[in-house]
């Protein structure tokens, strides 16, 4: 079964996975807020240390030992642990990951229901019908509240195991080679928006500054450690799981 593997039709459409698989919510969201907390560019440079540390050492790990499983977590961690004669050890250790990722979907099909509604409304205009702050709070409070958001986020389900169907090549490389562009496009709109606005150039220089008590204090490295992590998706499973699907004459470096 292992032989007859599927893998990614090419390396760009691998490496946009990769990225589609890392930079999620916990980026878009977390990532302004600890840098707003930890003093700006104080946070960045641990940042910047830790992804380069963790990039070339645990993502390149991860990549390689999906590969050579040819397997999710819970069968690459009982095929490692059964060379000591401990299979269930292994598996055991290989369901933790899995397990934290079928809980982070669970959260994320809520957000996927909510980014379905608010871009369909961007171009029916509903999404920026509100005219005030409170009113923006209202709706989204009321969409946020419970049975608020489940006809967009059964929709958002269905669309997702639309792609799985089609499998890797067919599915997953072929919706990331889309919507990955689509998305870095849109923040390069948005940054370019955002340069223009009032308070720009104070915001930029509160991000770039560098505070010494900051950058000397345990927390800020704490959690610049912790978002590297989330940047990179190094956790025993996405990457690993990404990389089960590596054709064996694909450079896995090089890809990290």
């Amino acid at each position: 079964m292992k032989d007859k593997r599927e893998s990614f039709n090419s390396r760009w459409g691998f490496i946009l996975a990769c990225i589609g698989s890392a930079v999620g919510m916990g980026n878009i969201w977390m990532f302004p807020t600890r840098v707003s907390l930890y003093g700006g560019g104080s946070f960045l440079i641990p940042y910047f240390i830790f992804v380069v540390v963790i990039a070339s050492t645990g993502v390149i790990g991860e990549m390689s030992f999906g590969r050579a499983a040819r397997s999710g977590p819970i069968d690459a961690f009982g095929m490692v642990c059964e060379k000591k004669g401990k299979r269930k050890v292994g598996e055991g250790l290989g369901m933790i990951p899995v397990l934290g990722s079928l809980a982070m979907a669970i959260g994320y099909t809520v957000v996927m229901g909510w980014i379905l509604k608010y871009a369909v409304g961007t171009f029916t205009g509903a999404t920026l019908a509100p005219k005030t702050i409170e009113e923006f709070g209202g709706r989204f409070g009321a969409m946020a509240s419970a049975f608020g958001n489940n006809i967009w986020q059964i929709l958002a389900l269905i669309l997702c195991m639309c792609i799985l169907i089609f499998g890797v090549g067919a599915g997953i490389e072929k919706a990331n080679k889309i919507l990955m562009p689509i998305f870095f496009a849109l923040f390069v709109i948005l940054g370019i928006y955002v340069a223009f606005q009032p308070g720009a150039a104070t915001g930029y220089q509160y991000i770039f500054r560098v505070d010494k008590a900051a950058i000397l204090d345990p927390k800020t490295w704490i959690f610049a450690l912790g978002q590297a992590f989330f940047s990179l998706s190094v956790a025993g499973n996405g990457t690993l799981i990404y990389g089960s699907y590596l054709s064996d004459e694909e450079d896995i470096p090089s890809s990290a």
